[in-house]
């Protein structure tokens, strides 16, 4: 058998302990795949006081970086610290010492990715990063490898897990936000901070890079529309389901004519689809390629030996060269990487709106009659008896026919001018695939 191969891990936190873990106790079933033993030699934390729920063995452990940086008998490092500072200076050292690097680290490749990259194709090292996007399903494996001979079309996923959790059990428990996010918080699926889960940042960043894996253009992830959760409540998963449709939020990214189209956002998808089926924590992408058609992965996007799953399999393919093959030759953020083209043409599709108003004759004619100058038919409307008054209005739901987004949204616009209407109103893409 080949000589062991010696590995560094950068952070001991979840996903870290999961990672360890695995090395320990699946050592064989490791060895078998990767041809050799893979060796935790080093363990990098901020505490090394600090308790934990992993054993590290004795001496193994340790505050400085440079301990697996300067170590030339530590070939990959494994770099499971999250946010851009450190995390970038640490990656940068450990590229410069060759270090071939797996990352768990969507926020970094995000934002640094083309530097990142570049560095360490000038080193003639790899990063591989499977466990940065959907957790424990091979996403990122599956559009740089596995469907290499198709041209993607689309990309449509539920890329965040603590968003869906919390969209879930406000649905099947008749929950508020606000109850169920802390319930989210209690069970470890949302941080203390939860805001780059719920305001759309994390799917969003996660779509920008299976983007430039899938059409090979840079897409700057904060020029991404999105729109996060937070503004939604009870009544209207209620009245979706009235409907037909779950909400979830849903990120998309489709090419047409050489441009592209994306966005993160709430969206109405039909139920018995698998995006509406997808519950919990867990994530669901769908890609149609034009060879192949449309393909569904679907598992737990999240969670400590999910994740850990991801980056055990991306040392494995590290230490036995598959990684380094894949880095050169799918064209990962190149030095030459274009820009995207983003697409100027608008959406066509449904739209759910959801219109407080003054409970009163004649608004109902006035709210249609606004939406009929503006070019958009009306396929539905919900408006049920609601006993007493209420300053807040009461709610009016439209289900509109296939229309313009712009249309759609001047429309919108007008409306909540109105002296009929009460508050903001509410408009969710309906997505029928």
């Amino acid at each position: 058998m080949s000589a062991p191969v010696r590995v560094g891990v950068v952070g001991l936190g979840t996903v870290g302990s999961g990672v360890v873990r695995l090395l320990v106790e699946s050592a064989d079933h490791i060895t078998r795949h990767a041809g050799r033993p893979i060796i935790l030699e080093k363990a990098v934390v901020h505490d090394v006081t600090k308790p934990r729920n992993v054993t590290v063995p004795n001496g193994r452990i340790s505050a400085d970086i440079r301990d697996i940086s300067e170590d030339p008998s530590i070939s990959v490092a494994v770099l499971l610290v999250g946010g851009l500072e450190p995390a970038r200076s640490m990656m940068i050292e450990l590229l410069e010492h060759g270090k071939d690097v797996v990352t768990a680290n969507k926020a970094l490749l995000a934002e640094h990715g083309p530097e990142l990259f570049e560095l360490a194709r000038k080193r003639g090292r790899s990063i591989a990063f499977e466990a940065a996007v959907a957790g424990g399903i091979p996403i990122v494996a599956a559009i740089g490898e596995c469907l290499a001979a198709n041209r993607i079309e689309s990309i449509r996923g539920i890329l965040n897990g603590t968003s869906n959790f919390i969209l879930t059990r406000m649905e099947e428990d008749a929950a508020d936000y606000a109850d169920v996010l802390k319930l989210a918080q209690a069970k470890g699926f949302a941080e203390a901070d939860p805001s780059m889960d719920v305001d759309g940042t994390d799917a969003t960043q996660k779509l920008a890079i299976l983007a430039h894996l899938a059409f090979g253009v840079w897409v700057p992830w904060a020029e991404i529309p999105r729109t996060g959760i937070d503004g939604l409540d009870l009544d209207l998963l209620r009245y979706a389901g009235e409907l037909g449709y779950r909400i979830r939020l849903v990120a998309v990214a489709s090419r047409s004519d050489g441009r592209l189209a994306m966005r993160v956002a709430p969206a109405l998808v039909k139920i018995g689809t698998p995006l509406a089926e997808t519950r919990g924590a867990y994530n669901a992408v769908s890609i149609v390629g034009d060879a192949v058609g449309r393909m569904f992965f679907h598992g737990l996007g999240a969670g400590q030996m999910p994740t850990a799953s991801a980056v055990v399999a991306d040392i494995i393919d590290t230490v036995v060269g598959r990684a380094a093959i894949t880095f050169r030759t799918t064209g990962v953020l190149e030095a030459e990487t274009p820009a995207a083209k983003m697409s100027d043409t608008e959406a066509h599709e449904r739209h759910f709106l959801r219109i407080r108003v003054k409970d009163q004759p004649g608004v109902l004619a006035k709210i249609t009659g606004t939406l009929g100058e503006h070019g958009i038919s009306i396929a539905s409307v919900i408006q049920h008896d609601v006993s007493g008054s209420s300053d807040d209005g009461v709610p009016l739901v439209i289900m509109t026919h296939a229309c313009g987004s712009t249309a759609v949204q001047k429309a919108v616009a007008a409306i909540d001018t109105s002296d009929v209407v009460r508050g903001r109103s509410v408009c969710l893409s309906v997505l029928e695939e």
